[in-house]
């Protein structure tokens, strides 16, 4: 799903909205998310998973059209991990103990 499709589907399921209005909404909450990463924060959607940001260290590399060794320096990396009510909707538990 796109973010256009997104938009396009809570417009739909909320016809009271108009549909900038949702793309307002939708446009504010990546970016809150995207902007609370960048800080290095940890963003918890309870339900649907955790946004944090890893570190991963340098290390060398190779180009893999040439086989060159390079170096691959330090940098942080979005991370996502899901919550548990998601990974049982994705499993088809539907909300199911055990």
């Amino acid at each position: 799903m796109t973010k256009s499709e997104l938009i396009a589907e809570l417009a739909a399921a909320n016809p009271h909205l108009p549909a900038r209005d949702i793309e307002q909404i939708v446009q504010t909450i990546f970016h809150e998310i995207s902007a609370a990463l960048a800080r290095g924060d940890r963003v918890e959607l309870r339900g649907f998973g955790a946004f944090t940001v890893k570190k991963r260290d340098s290390r060398t590399g190779r180009n893999p059209r040439t086989g060159e060794i390079v170096a691959v320096e330090e940098k942080v990396v979005p991370f996502f991990k899901a919550g548990k009510e998601l990974r049982e909707r994705v499993n088809h538990q539907d909300g199911a103990d055990g």
